[in-house]
């Protein structure tokens, strides 16, 4: 997490550009830094250049899922928390299969009310 008077840093990924806008949006008004992209590929490249403490990334996108988008920023970022978001129960295969791998993202569902959205951001992560 960001140091001492530095904002938490969100890296939000959507391939539904308003949604991801949206969220930017409100959570740059509710003091987070957040960044919005719409792929896993630009997600991955944006990270290294943004340095994100959290990765809030739908899951179905078109090109590389959410999921591996968490996987292959985990890598590169140990440290950043990632949080997965879909409206569709169709992931549950996807997700257990990275639990598999080692890997423990967190899990919300679309639509989430943007109160509920930033006490999620806010708390420590699995809480």
């Amino acid at each position: 997490m960001p140091h001492e008077g530095q904002r938490v840093r969100v890296l939000i990924v959507d391939d539904e550009q308003m949604i991801a806008d949206t969220l930017v949006q409100i959570l740059n008004a509710s003091g987070l830094e957040a960044r919005a992209v719409f792929s896993g590929e630009q997600a991955v490249s944006a990270a290294e250049e943004f340095l994100p403490d959290i990765l809030l990334t739908d899951v179905i996108m078109r090109g590389m899922s959410g999921i591996e988008t968490g996987i292959k920023i985990s890598k590169a970022r140990p440290n950043c928390r990632v949080i997965l978001f879909s409206g569709q129960a169709s992931t549950a295969d996807s997700l257990e299969k990275a639990r598999a791998r080692g890997y423990r993202f967190e899990m919300i569902a679309k639509p989430i009310h943007p109160k509920e959205l930033l006490k999620v951001l806010r708390s420590p992560e699995g809480a």
